[in-house]
């Protein structure tokens, strides 16, 4: 693994049976002021955006803008005690409680074990209120040809985010290499093959963060193969969104594995 925790705690390098798996952006990652395209950025605490970055709660209205900002802040990194992977931790400050009025911590283990990644969060309330939230992944893997691939164990139907209208998984399918970015909700674990390297890689994902999130961004050869809990305005609308009382945590796994 390679991780850079003071830019929002990125795995930016996965290397399995001696081959890379994850896509990263150099040009766009050396430029401080620009959004990275690469690596496994956080979202947290909403996975999307919202209607005019405005998040509505009770005690008032908040400026939180795309896919929140754990991935744009500072985390702290350490072994493992068995020194079998990372922890990263992120915790609020003034900055965040400005955009997002509760006290938290994450707790992010990430262990490369055999043939796979897993990633175990623990999300933390820590404030006096409950607090509401969506935590999601966004890892982007590289891949030969974006014409040569396709997925598996998705559902018929999907919700296109390019038109926020409900869609044949499919038809979305045959547009990877054209721009496609879709959720979908699996039954159990999604594949990526990659049939013009022979590779493949499955995702398994447990309840609560079993949403699967599809994106890709031609001519950049990549496929990002993203675990949500929630989808876009989720802490609006209330689907699938997630609240922990006061002083509560809630666990959170997701594994890839390499094929």
């Amino acid at each position: 693994l390679r991780i850079v925790p003071e830019r929002g705690g990125l795995v930016t390098a996965w290397c399995c049976n001696g081959r890379e798996l994850l896509y990263l952006d150099q040009q766009r990652f050396a430029d401080p002021f620009k959004s990275i395209r690469g690596g496994i950025p956080v979202l947290f605490p909403i996975c999307g955006n919202l209607p005019g970055d405005v998040l509505p709660l009770p005690g008032g209205e908040y400026t939180l803008k795309q896919h929140g900002f754990a991935r744009d802040l500072p985390w702290e990194l350490q072994l493992l005690d068995d020194q079998s992977g990372v922890k990263l931790s992120l915790r609020d400050t003034q900055a965040t409680l400005a955009a997002y009025p509760f006290e938290f911590l994450i707790e992010m283990r990430v262990r490369p074990i055999a043939n796979a990644l897993e990633i175990e969060t623990t999300v933390h309330n820590r404030s006096d209120d409950v607090m509401p939230f969506s935590f999601g992944l966004h890892p982007y893997f590289q891949v030969a040809d974006l014409n040569m691939v396709h997925l598996e164990g998705l559902p018929n139907s999907c919700l296109n985010h390019l038109e926020m209208a409900e869609a044949e998984t499919a038809r979305q399918l045959e547009r990877l290499s054209q721009g496609v970015d879709f959720l979908t909700r699996p039954a159990g674990s999604v594949a990526l093959v990659d049939e013009a390297s022979g590779a493949s890689l499955q995702l398994q994902h447990d309840k609560p963060m079993d949403l699967t999130v599809v994106w890709t961004d031609p001519p950049r050869q990549m496929v990002c193969l993203e675990p949500w809990t929630g989808p876009r305005e989720a802490l609006i609308s209330g689907d699938h969104k997630l609240e922990l009382n006061p002083g509560n945590k809630q666990q959170l796994v997701c594994r890839y594995i390499s094929g």
